[in-house]
């Protein structure tokens, strides 16, 4: 069984990582190990209302676990991602073929960035904004979608909410655990940095080790709403969750709409 050569370096950080290997370490499991991080349906369902029958564009579209069911919902959606084994996950899944494939940096501008516009919804599930290693990068993303919407179309970002008090020491966990496979989870974090990275190691007994590494770097609330600001939205809804809970001081996670209040800006690349 391949392996990948990323390993731990200084401070926890993944040597070697890029853009495409979060990806390529998880496309072939990602449908198995993350189908439930999420009410699906639920998320479908108010995705689809807030789209109100426009164009729809999912940023890390990965293998289409929502991207999907919104197209079985006759809706346009279209979906971009760094990682070709992902996209080609989703294009032999059924109903894949309905999602509009882009190969490309969601965080950039031109034939390599964002497809052209004007969409209804764009949105960003499950920290995936926080896969974007810069702050830099995600500023971008916000400028290169409201480029992209239509005049009153909305951005939805759906994220963790940092724990400040979150001990940062290297961990090692164990993920799941059968007869003939063990996976592990080793992280590390460097909070002045706002970073985390890490390594799930899959151990079987036929197939041997593969390392699956990850990297983020995460983003509070209050910066998210800054990046949103300079790219000319305002903050239009905030839930806990797409059942529309109400967002609170002890809420773990936010779904945050956006709406742009001015005219369009150009993509950061252009400015």
């Amino acid at each position: 069984m391949r392996t990948k050569s990323c390993q731990p370096g200084q401070n926890g950080r993944v040597q070697g990582y890029d853009d495409a290997t979060y990806g390529e370490g998880f496309a072939d499991v990602y449908d198995d190990w993350y189908r439930d991080i999420s009410d699906v349906r639920t998320t479908v369902a108010t995705l689809a209302a807030l789209a109100s029958g426009g164009r729809v564009l999912e940023l890390g579209v990965g293998t289409g676990r929502l991207a999907v069911p919104l197209a079985a919902e006759g809706l346009e959606v279209h979906g971009i991602d760094s990682s070709p084994a992902m996209l080609q996950r989703l294009a032999a899944k059924a109903g894949g073929d309905a999602v509009h494939q882009t190969l490309g940096d969601m965080s950039g501008d031109g034939p390599q960035g964002l497809p052209a516009g004007p969409f209804a919804l764009v949105f960003i599930a499950y920290n995936t904004i926080f896969g974007l290693p810069s702050a830099e990068r995600q500023r971008d993303c916000f400028h290169n979608v409201a480029a992209r919407l239509a005049s009153d179309g909305l951005f939805v970002v759906e994220a963790f909410v940092p724990d400040p008090t979150h001990d940062a020491s290297p961990r090692i966990a164990v993920r799941s655990l059968t007869v003939d496979r063990v996976v592990l989870g080793v992280s590390a974090a460097d909070p002045s940095e706002q970073k985390a990275h890490g390594q799930y190691i899959d151990i079987t007994e036929t197939g041997g080790v593969r390392l699956r590494p990850w990297s983020i770097r995460w983003a509070t609330i209050e910066q998210l709403d800054e990046m949103a600001a300079a790219a000319g939205f305002v903050v239009s809804e905030r839930w806990e969750s797409f059942d529309h809970a109400p967002f609170g001081p002890d809420s773990a996670r936010h779904v945050s709409v956006y709406r742009l209040l001015s005219p369009r800006r150009p993509p950061a690349s252009a400015r």
